[in-house]
């Protein structure tokens, strides 16, 4: 693990980051009720939490994909906060950049696959994919593993499954083990 995710993924701060970015997409999840319809894409989500906003080595923006920071500029923002992310997983597409104080960017991103930069091969190697994993998900792991990187959240659209990623690791729940005891399905 690198230095800085050391440093800032055990700084309650950023865990607390963490945390309510994948309650926001376990609530997008949840509250999403047209999973089992045929034909249907559901929401989805990408965040990034960077240790350093210079992350342009990294990620190209996605067009006019943008986070609506008139309406929401952090994660502490509570009910905005989950309002923006439930707009943004239906109508936009790419990864959404938030840095170690919360504050999320306006412009969504692709980020770069590794293997492509002769520096980034050795953190590709660090990288295994799952069998339930989509491009998204493949995405997030290898991002995960940058340097710069502390953790990445996804929202699978295809079947509402979250999952965090951290330094090449997936923590994954499917839809259905969400919230756990708590959810009385």
């Amino acid at each position: 693990m690198s230095s800085l995710a050391i440093e800032y993924g055990t700084h309650e701060r950023v865990r607390e980051i963490v945390d309510r970015l994948r309650f926001c997409a376990e609530h997008v999840s949840v509250d999403f009720d047209g999973w089992d319809e045929p034909h249907v894409k559901g929401p989805g989500l990408y965040f990034a939490v960077v240790a350093d906003r210079d992350y342009g080595s990294y990620a190209d923006p996605m067009g006019d994909n943008q986070w609506p920071r008139d309406r929401c500029a952090s994660v502490f923002e509570e009910d905005a906060f989950v309002e923006a992310a439930e707009r943004v997983s239906v109508r936009a597409d790419g990864g959404i950049v938030v840095a170690v104080d919360g504050e999320l960017e306006g412009q969504m991103v692709r980020f770069r696959d590794l293997g492509t930069r002769s520096d980034e091969t050795e953190l590709v190697d660090d990288v295994a994919y799952e069998p339930w994993m989509g491009s998204r998900h493949m995405s997030a792991i290898e991002t995960s593993v940058r340097p710069e990187v502390i953790a990445t959240i996804t929202l699978s659209e295809e079947t509402g499954r979250v999952s965090v990623f951290r330094d090449g690791e997936a923590d994954s729940t499917p839809r259905g083990e969400i919230g756990g005891p708590w959810r009385g399905d």
